[in-house]
């Protein structure tokens, strides 16, 4: 049994001071008293909060999702610890039906030792629309397919769809009805404003990279961006790197979705790697300036770390600490159905230790110290 303190404690409503924050595997207490018989750990002042949750993350420090090995995995989880990511859905890109069934049966087989812990797989494609394919390779879309996923439907958590495409409305009701537990999300998607509407009562609960890969935000046709901002129930995320989404944006959205806005990184191998030449989905990526981009300027996903999109998303709201910390934590845990992503009891002991600037100094996989390379 652990205790911490001497620590700002970010819970879901409010940041504590001088209390003590007890867990062995999961949270014991969260209290003003130090229990007997404890290891004591002294914060030394930093923040903790719960582990944060990437739902959209390619890979990180020269490995992809997509290269289908355990090493793969295992370096994506042990570089992302750092950025205080303790847990995150593996995500696939649009390539070919080969490719996407060996990364998937990846996942399924992994035996994980080490790092932030790998908790099943968001589909990004290919089921997705030519029109808004962004850095998918348009070559390997295909119309929504039960048959490619249903052999991994226990690792499946998420799908970004345009259901606007051919077989939409059906593939979507089918999920719906016989897996619910899996978050399906339109995105790379030229949906008009009432189809993304529409898409809500079939099954459609989030947004993949609002405004990214998706028609505009206009006054005569408010397309997917306008369902989805009056949209109360249905989620979203957005890659919060100053590149994506101008920061003016962050206002508006902490406003008309704060309770269903999540941060994600949509980070590519060259996450966590000094910038240069890198790979995604089998094309060229040019990483310069904080940005990556393919050779044609569209833009490769990013190299953004979750604590940098906590911190720019912070600088330019007036967000509370609790409530920013929700949309890495909370929020998606919720989204998902998951035992984590609270400092409540019971909950698996999965935390982080960060200064003001939101650097990680510490974190916990399930109440286990992890190494932060």
């Amino acid at each position: 049994m652990k205790s911490i303190v001497n620590a700002k404690i970010v819970t879901s409503k409010e940041v504590l001071e001088g209390y003590v924050l007890t867990f062995n595997k999961k949270i014991i207490s969260l209290n003003r008293e130090i229990p007997k018989d404890t290891e004591l750990i002294d914060a030394k002042g930093l923040y903790l909060s719960a582990g944060f949750i990437d739902i959209h993350i390619h890979g990180s420090n020269g490995y992809d999702v997509m290269d289908a090995t355990p090493k793969a995995l295992e370096e994506i989880s042990k570089s992302i610890l750092k950025t205080g990511t303790t847990s995150f859905l593996a995500t696939t890109m649009t390539m070919s039906q080969e490719q996407i069934t060996k990364a998937l049966q990846n996942v399924q087989s992994f035996k994980q030792q080490e790092g932030a812990r790998v908790l099943g797989v968001h589909l990004e494609g290919p089921f997705i629309n030519p029109i808004k394919h962004g850095a998918q390779d348009p070559k390997h879309i295909q119309k929504p397919n039960i048959e490619l996923i249903e052999p991994f439907m226990d690792i499946v958590k998420m799908i970004t769809i345009a259901p606007e495409v051919e077989a939409g409305e059906e593939f979507i009701g089918y999920i719906k009805e016989h897996f619910p537990h899996i978050v399906l999300s339109i995105g790379h998607s030229n949906a008009t404003y009432n189809e993304a509407k529409e898409s809500f009562s079939w099954g459609v609960s989030h947004a993949t990279h609002l405004f990214n890969a998706m028609n505009p935000l206009h006054h005569r046709e408010p397309g997917i961006v306008g369902a989805i901002l009056e949209a109360d129930e249905v989620s979203c995320d957005i890659i919060a790197d100053l590149i994506h989404i101008h920061p003016s944006f962050f206002k508006l959205l902490n406003r008309l979705k704060r309770e269903q806005l999540i941060l994600i990184t949509d980070a590519m191998r060259a996450g966590c790697l000094k910038e240069g030449i890198s790979e995604i989905g089998g094309q060229k990526v040019i990483v310069k300036d904080g940005e990556a981009r393919l050779e044609d300027g569209t833009l490769a996903g990013s190299v953004l770390k979750l604590n940098e999109a906590l911190r720019n998303f912070y600088k330019y709201t007036n967000i509370s600490l609790s409530e920013l910390i929700n949309m890495v934590t909370v929020l998606p845990a919720k989204k998902l159905g998951l035992d984590i992503g609270f400092l409540e009891k019971g909950y698996k002991a999965d935390l982080v230790l960060f200064d003001n600037e939101f650097r990680v100094h510490k974190s916990y996989i399930n109440g286990i110290k992890t190494k932060i390379r």
